[in-house]
């Protein structure tokens, strides 16, 4: 008897109901990503168009981890083993699946500058897309030489800012006809008003600032310290809520090297009531009902070149004023009244754009609105209807390129 997952018993009803088997390669929950989180709210959203599809992963395991995966995840690569990217392309080559859709991060392949990935690409027969979170302006030549591996290969590229072409054409040298914008999907959030968040956390009479995400050096927390420690001299009860774990990776390197130093400095500063520390992995509905009390949020990071950050694209969704560096993606997304932009490594200019938006409600509500308007467009719902139409066109111009064509018909003369 079959069981009740198992959909091949119903072809015709399944073409009905929209039916295309994605396969996914990236990080996957429960391993502590950004790129595994962005892997699973794609593939929910995608499923809810599929329903009767079947989604599967090749999920990518760091050196000595063991993750215990759900039902989804049908092969796992162990990221700095080369065979196991042949097996899982093998495997992949004789699966199901419709389409092959990969995540790209130069730091979670193995070889040099994930250069086995390139090696996984070149053995898979499946049509694929691969999206780039990672577009670097000056990159080494073996990581232009990566990218332009995933270009000869990728039935299609996406990458998530207008800004990326110009710089992967230049930069790359690449054939940007490939490349398609989808912009960074956001969970469809519910807003509920501020006073309200702030009591359901305890918050009541503090302005909230907050940054989220895996904590490293280069998020540059400590000069928003530096900036909070400024602010509260004029609002005495501001609270700075850093809100996640170290990096697992950085962890594993350096230990808890970067977050003691951090908290050292809120010490030094004086301004131990106005910093608090989350040091956990949040889920979701944690992360937006922190946002939902927030009442301007930070990213302090430290590199011009980021191209993505899931954790501004969900305070856009949430429709918070943002106060962000101007790396790539930053200055992308908050265009004209959607945030303010500060200088990188400079405490002042994040003060100043604090104080601004903490000293002008109306100012507060225009970015708000803005934010959130802006971030209706991107929900995860819109996105997955992007990416759905990019893998239909794919194994549209497949299908026809390997039809077979009718033989001409010579007329007797």
């Amino acid at each position: 008897m079959r069981a009740p997952e198992d959909l091949s018993a119903f072809p015709y009803l399944r073409e009905l109901l929209n039916r295309i088997d994605v396969c996914t390669l990236a990080t996957y929950p429960p391993r502590e990503c950004g790129i595994g989180t962005f892997t699973k709210d794609l593939v929910d959203a995608i499923q809810k168009f599929t329903p009767f599809s079947d989604m599967s992963v090749i999920a990518i395991n760091e050196e000595g981890a063991i993750h215990q995966y759900g039902r989804r995840v049908r092969f796992v690569i162990r990221q700095d083993e080369l065979e196991t990217y042949h097996e899982a392309a093998d495997w992949l080559n004789a699966s199901s699946a419709s389409v092959l859709s990969i995540q790209h991060e130069y730091g979670i392949f193995g070889g040099e500058d994930g250069e086995y990935l390139l090696e996984f690409m070149e053995r898979v027969r499946k049509p694929m897309v691969t999206t780039l979170h990672t577009v670097l302006t000056q990159p080494k030549e073996n990581q232009k030489r990566i990218i332009q591996g995933i270009f000869e290969k990728s039935d299609r590229v996406v990458a998530m800012v207008d800004v990326a072409r110009d710089i992967l054409a230049e930069s790359y040298g690449v054939n940007v006809n490939k490349l398609c914008i989808v912009p960074h999907g956001v969970p469809n959030i519910r807003r509920i008003p501020i006073d309200q968040a702030k009591r359901a956390l305890g918050l009541e009479g503090r302005q909230v600032i907050s940054t989220f995400g895996l904590i490293s050096r280069g998020k540059g927390i400590e000069y928003a310290i530096q900036a909070v420690a400024k602010v509260a001299k004029e609002f005495p009860n501001v609270l700075y809520l850093v809100l996640g774990q170290t990096h697992p990776v950085v962890r594993r390197l350096y230990g808890e090297e970067y977050r003691n130093y951090l908290l050292n400095l809120v010490k030094e500063l004086g301004i131990q009531r106005n910093v608090s520390f989350e040091n956990r992995y949040l889920t979701l509905d944690e992360i937006i009902a922190y946002l939902n009390a927030t009442d301007v949020y930070v990213t302090p990071y430290l590199g011009p070149d980021q191209i993505v950050s899931g954790t501004l694209s969900y305070a856009l969704g949430c429709g918070k004023a943002i106060v962000s560096t101007k790396y790539l993606y930053a200055k992308s997304v908050l265009g004209p009244g959607r945030g303010l932009l500060a200088d990188f490594a400079d405490a002042e200019s994040l003060a100043d754009a604090i104080l601004r938006i903490l000293s002008d409600p109306q100012l507060r509500h225009n970015l708000e609105e803005e934010a959130f308007r802006y971030g209706r467009r991107t929900t995860w719902h819109n996105v997955a209807i992007d990416y759905l139409d990019i893998f239909r066109e794919v194994l549209r111009e497949r299908s026809e390129r390997y039809q077979p064509t009718e033989p001409e018909v010579v007329q007797p003369l």
